[in-house]
């Protein structure tokens, strides 16, 4: 008689262990195309043309942003028109470098897949030769592969930015001097010249904005050629750093945090609730902090609520 009872809770701890060990989400698969294009893009504020290579004609490319264990389903056109070969290079696929990563001529097209297995923040870059001229030139992007959940030391912020820095190199034909490092005249932040900082420049119309108290996190990937990135936020502290973008990385109360050539780190900030305030997020080397590598972010009751939310993170 105490069999069937004992089945009973048997199969309902069974059930119990199961809904809990069961993912949050399903992994999806992701269909993502982009077009190689050589096209002239503004690269200040002013809107001075550089010709530039891009995926999809902008720089940097369109943000690409998955949760852990989905498939990815990429595509590489590369028009006929174009005078160079392309090709893809995602940091977050672990594939084969000769076969998926492999150069598309002009007029062909390159299909592969890969598994996000690890989430994190990631760059992505055309590695067809001469790579320091491609990525120099504009060929870069941000994929993001979130966590299947939220944690209490990854919570979920309340706005997010993608940020991406790159040396700028004036005379796009010289990749020689791209590889001595030589020749780079200012840093751009999402493609262009001091784009968030109408302090230093009268022309920029654009800053970051959230709300006193609000949690920012700022996704950003170091898309210098040659050097590294102290990203510091002037008149705040970070509150968490994430390096390359892993809940499983955590580091709290970080005035500065490097980023090395082609990594990627998620910043979290937290403004007074108390009182509006400005911040300067800068790279705190001078060279390039002072040649267009500052971002104003504002914290005010009035912030505009679409910003930094959504598809609308990378300004």
């Amino acid at each position: 008689m105490k069999l069937p009872r004992l089945s009973l809770l048997v199969g309902a701890a069974l059930a119990a262990s199961i809904l809990i060990g069961a993912p949050l989400a399903s992994a999806k698969t992701v269909k993502v195309t982009m077009t190689a294009m050589e096209t002239d893009v503004a690269i200040d504020n002013k809107g001075s043309k550089y010709p530039a290579w891009t995926f999809d004609g902008a720089i940097p490319g369109k943000v690409v942003r998955v949760t852990e264990g989905d498939l990815i389903e990429f595509t590489l056109i590369n028009p006929k028109e174009n005078k160079n070969s392309h090709s893809m290079d995602f940091h977050a696929a672990e594939v084969d470098v000769l076969k998926e990563f492999a150069e598309v001529k002009p007029g062909g097209t390159k299909k592969f897949t890969f598994k996000a297995k690890r989430a994190g923040v990631y760059m992505y870059h055309c590695g067809a030769s001469v790579m320091v001229q491609h990525i120099a030139r504009g060929m870069y992007g941000t994929i993001i592969v979130d966590p299947k959940e939220y944690t209490k030391d990854f919570p979920k912020p309340d706005r997010e930015y993608v940020l991406m820095q790159q040396q700028f190199f004036p005379d796009a034909e010289n990749y020689k001097a791209m590889l001595e490092n030589t020749g780079w005249t200012n840093s751009l932040i999402n493609g262009k010249v001091f784009h968030y900082d109408p302090v230093h420049d009268p022309n920029a119309t654009k800053v970051l904005m959230a709300k006193p108290g609000e949690r920012v996190r700022i996704f950003f990937v170091n898309a210098n050629v040659n050097m590294p990135v102290a990203l510091h936020p002037i008149a705040g502290i970070w509150d968490r750093v994430f390096p390359n973008g892993s809940p499983k990385n955590v580091l709290y109360d970080m005035q500065t945090a490097g980023v090395p050539v082609a990594a990627a780190s998620a910043f979290d900030i937290v403004s007074p609730a108390d009182r509006p305030t400005n911040v300067a997020i800068v790279d705190h080397t001078m060279s390039a902090a002072l040649r267009g590598a500052i971002t104003v972010l504002m914290n005010r009751p009035d912030a505009d609520p679409t910003l930094g939310k959504g598809d609308n993170i990378l300004p």
